[in-house]
Order: C-alpha cells, then sequence, then structure tokens
C-alpha cells in the first residue's frame, strides 16, 4: 500500500526544542535528514500481525504478543522508546489524558501495549516510564498498560507489520519515529491509525469501537459511535452522513414508540374508567327495574294500566 508521510509540525518543533535535533538549525528550505525522511506510516489495515513475537515486560516476564489478543478485546498499541526526552514523554501523556476521560477500563475493555523501539532499554527502563504514565491516568500500578522491551529483530518485525518506519540517527543518539496509536483487532488485524502527540479521546474511543468491531459499549453508545467514519489521509474520525441519517432515525423511531406507548396507556385508562361507570350506574338504579331479559317487572315496581 502507498506509504502516508507524516512529518507532524509538533514532533518537528518537539526536536527542535527538546533533542537538539539537527532540523533545528537547518534552514528552511534544506532538505530533510535521511533519518527525518525515514519518518513514515504504510496504511497495513486488515493485515495480520504475528503473535508469535516475544518480548520483555516491565516486570523482567518473557510474554509473547499473543497473550495480549484473546479474541475478545481490541488492543492499542504504540512503539515509542523510554529514554526519549520529550516526544515520546508527550505521546503518552496525551494518550494518557484521553484514555482518562474515556469510561472504558483498560484490561476489562480493551489491551494498552507500548513497545520500545529501541533494543538496548531494559526492563527497569520500561517499570520506569510506566510509572510516570500510570500517574497520568490515575490508576496508579493496577493499570493494565504493558511497558515492553525486546530484540532488534523483533522489534522490527513488528513495527513492519503495522506499517511504522523509524529510523535511529547514531549522531544525535536518539530515534526518529511517528506519533501514531496503532489499533489492532482481537484477532490481531491492524484496524485503525490515530495519528499525533496528543489525542481526542472521541477519536481513541472511535479506533477502540471500530477494532472491537462494534463489540464494545452499550447498545446507546454503539449507535452514537456509528455516526463517526474513519478519515485514512489524517487519521481522524468525522461525523458520518448516514450514520447521523441512522441516529436521527433511531431517535424518530424512539420518540414515536414513547408516544405510541402513551396514547396506548391512556386509552387503557379511560376505557377502565367507563366500565367503572357503567358498573356504578347499574348499581345505583334502585329496585323495582324491570328485568329486560324477561320483561318481567322487577319485585317492588308497578306496572302501568
Amino acid at each position: 500500500m502507498r506509504p502516508i508521510r507524516h512529518h507532524l509540525a509538533a514532533l518537528g518543533l518537539a526536536l527542535a526544542a527538546g533533542l537538539g535535533c539537527r532540523a533545528a538549525s537547518a534552514a528552511p528550505d534544506q532538505p530533510l535528514s535521511p533519518e527525518m525522511r525515514a519518518i513514515e506510516v504504510t496504511d497495513h489495515r486488515g493485515e495480520r500481525v504475528d503473535t508469535g513475537l516475544r518480548f520483555v515486560d516491565e516486570r523482567g516476564e518473557s510474554v509473547a504478543l499473543a497473550d495480549f489478543f484473546d479474541g475478545e478485546r481490541p488492543v492499542a498499541l504504540t512503539l515509542n522508546y523510554y529514554r526519549c526526552r520529550v516526544v515520546c514523554s508527550v505521546q503518552l501523556n496525551g494518550l494518557a489524558d484521553a484514555l482518562a476521560e474515556v469510561d472504558w477500563e483498560p484490561g476489562e475493555d480493551f489491551r494498552l501495549v507500548t513497545l520500545s523501539i529501541d533494543p538496548h532499554e531494559t526492563p527497569a527502563d520500561a517499570r520506569k516510564k510506566r510509572g510516570s504514565i500510570a500517574d497520568a491516568v490515575g490508576k496508579g500500578d493496577d493499570i493494565d498498560w504493558a511497558f515492553l522491551t525486546g530484540s532488534e529483530l523483533e522489534i522490527r518485525a513488528l513495527a513492519s507489520q503495522v506499517g511504522i518506519a523509524y529510523a535511529y540517527d547514531a549522531e544525535q543518539d536518539q530515534y526518529a519515529h511517528p506519533g501514531v496509536v496503532v489499533f489492532l483487532t482481537p484477532d490481531g488485524r491492524v484496524s485503525r491509525y490515530v495519528y499525533g502527540l496528543t489525542y481526542d479521546p472521541l477519536d481513541v474511543k472511535l479506533g477502540l469501537y471500530e477494532a472491537a468491531d462494534g463489540k464494545i459499549g452499550g447498545p446507546v453508545e454503539q449507535l452514537y459511535l456509528s455516526c463517526f467514519s474513519y478519515d485514512a489521509t489524517i487519521g481522524q474520525y468525522g461525523p458520518f452522513a448516514m450514520g447521523i441519517m441512522r441516529l436521527g432515525g433511531g431517535l424518530t423511531a424512539l420518540l414515536l414508540g414513547g408516544v405510541m406507548f402513551f396514547l396506548w396507556r391512556r386509552e387503557r385508562r379511560q376505557a377502565t374508567l367507563r366500565e367503572g361507570s357503567v358498573v356504578a350506574v347499574g348499581d345505583h338504579e334502585g329496585p323495582g327495574r324491570t328485568d329486560s331479559r324477561d320483561g318481567v317487572a322487577a319485585p317492588g315496581k308497578v306496572e302501568a294500566v
């Protein structure tokens, strides 16, 4: 598929301000370095990742990628590195801020995985970064967010499978990489990309919703989320005309159903009142009334001569 290059302005500014990247001092018309040109995302939506790849989590335990895919919950994946001084922290904190406003729970409704692209980083580095990010989410150490490290071969394999290209700049001792969250289906297929260093909570929620094939959230929430469509050119979501019409139709049906139920209840109530009135009148006609079934005068009633 055609590569989608996202030389994010925010990424460039962060590199210039905090990392001393050569691009900071370059003239505006100077060509980008090979490292910066390597930053790209190739759309691999629909392709399956190799869940047999193995990494090491923040506790130092060996884990397989398959451990995060249970066939029921979608997975949100980011590729960063933990000693990154600006960009990765901004991105991970941006994702944490968005997740703090999403009412779905990591571990219960979806899985969260961050993989370091630096093969020299250790579980101790992952543990330190995880601690700072967990504080931002407000869940403490209980949050289900795996921070992984691994070998160069397996890191590059997963990055290639999800379409993320990055490069190491030896002169600056840093990695150039795009800011993107990859959403994967419960069976390990790439579903959506959401780009940026900060994220709209709705975009994150929609990415998870679509990755779960609409099997997350309540019925009303699912109807609402179906009103947004994914724009692959910008990696964000926007209102979808047919979805909005579907929502309008659903609300109209609910409104009409409510009105019809109200009218039915009112008619039932009035019918009950009418039946009660007839019985009450019959009981108060008094003695001497004529039995209409046989024309015989009821006791106490004098017939006219």
